[in-house]
């Protein structure tokens, strides 16, 4: 009995125990208060959530450094006649300060990148003449078993002043060339080449030329690279039908090192035909079209030339290889074009999802209520008349 009376005692000693420390809040006493959710850091000792590395924040950024690796300075090159900055490993681009443009040069300039993961990037501001350019850059890599450490850090370059070789061929007087580019076409009104100009300096393909020199049926293209002449003769094919031959000339050689300096010519031939001119096809064309009617009407010029039967309203397009193995030229140009006004329109039930074919009675408008009779067309023309009027 006596065994039993003191086991009893002990179990309510650590019964009031439990009872007196849930029921109670008392002061921090030591290790034994701290919650069973968290732990303490391995450094030093301060109460943290659980990870992987056991360590807080400012410890794992005194351990590891995530930025090593990265260089925190660098060099930038800019043209100070032409304001373009060298993007290796030899090309010029024209970008202004704090762009976007300038940016991705001053991140390709940095090695260590693609170990890290790039979160944010900026420019922190400098006096314009000071010849440096700070960028900030906000990192983030896997460290110590899976902890992500996110990091910031600045990053200085230092502008140095370089002349490009467009720049260089010019104070130097050597504008030497090594691709021309001679684009032609051979029509009394260049509708067509008025409109690939437009679109060369819409989509900026004249960066690259050395210089221009306008010629009797069109233009001279010089270039200091042949990929830059082929890159343009690409462009030009994709507006317009074109035809192209080559030849290179050797300006020196050296026999030692097998190395050879060619000069290399293109010559490109627009096809005459432009939109709004009438065209006559030969026999074998309209055989191969399918049986089309020689008298068409160009109506659009892409890279391939869109035709219309205005009797049938059927649609044709023809390639640059197929224009120029039968190469004709245009039965009549849209310069010829002389201005009517419409009377009255007759629809004559013919219609496509486009086109209409109707009766229209017609007065040329420099003879407007002169009186004159009205000449009486056929036309393609109906829908667009009908939403004009």
């Amino acid at each position: 009995s006596s065994y039993f009376f003191i086991s009893m005692l002990v179990f309510f000693f650590f019964f009031f125990q439990a009872e007196d420390g849930i029921r109670d809040a008392q002061e921090s006493r030591g290790l034994g208060d701290v919650d069973k959710r968290q732990i303490l850091c391995c450094l030093c000792g301060i109460v943290i959530p659980p990870n992987p590395a056991a360590m807080c924040a400012s410890c794992i950024r005194t351990q590891v450094d995530i930025t090593e690796g990265i260089p925190k300075e660098g060099v930038l090159h800019a043209c100070q006649f032409c304001n373009r900055w060298l993007q290796p490993p030899s090309r010029w681009i024209e970008c202004e300060l704090e762009s976007k443009e300038l940016l991705a040069i001053c991140l390709k300039k940095l090695r260590g990148l693609k170990e890290v993961r790039l979160v944010d990037a900026s420019f922190v501001w400098t006096e314009p003449h000071s010849k440096r350019i700070k960028t900030k850059l906000t990192i983030q890599k896997e460290v110590l078993a899976g902890t992500i450490l996110q990091q910031m850090f600045q990053v200085e370059f230092v502008v140095q002043n370089q002349a490009c070789e467009q720049c260089q061929r010019v104070l130097t007087g050597h504008e030497t060339w090594h691709a021309c580019v001679q684009a032609r076409q051979k029509t009394s009104h260049k509708r067509t080449f008025f409109y690939l100009e437009q679109l060369i300096l819409k989509h900026k393909y004249d960066q690259d030329v050395l210089k221009v020199q306008q010629m009797p049926d069109g233009l001279d293209f010089f270039f200091g690279h042949r990929s830059q002449g082929n890159k343009l003769i690409e462009f030009l094919g994709n507006w317009s039908p074109i035809k192209k031959s080559e030849s290179k000339e050797l300006v020196s050689q050296d026999i030692k090192s097998n190395t050879y300096d060619y000069k290399y010519s293109f010559a490109v031939e627009i096809a005459p035909i432009c939109k709004d001119d009438l065209l006559f096809l030969p026999t074998k064309l309209c055989t191969a079209l399918g049986g089309a009617t020689p008298l068409q009407l160009c109506t659009k010029v892409g890279n391939t030339l869109h035709l219309i039967d205005f009797w049938a309203l059927k649609i044709s397009e023809i390639n640059a290889t197929q224009y120029f193995r039968y190469n004709f030229p245009p039965l009549l140009s849209a310069a010829r074009l002389v201005e009517y006004t419409i009377m009255d329109v007759n629809p004559l039930g013919v219609e496509t999802s486009k086109w209409a074919l109707a009766e229209l009675d017609l007065v040329r408008s420099d003879e407007l209520g002169s009186g004159n009779l009205k000449p009486v067309s056929y036309t393609h023309l109906t829908l667009p008349t009908k939403r004009i009027v």
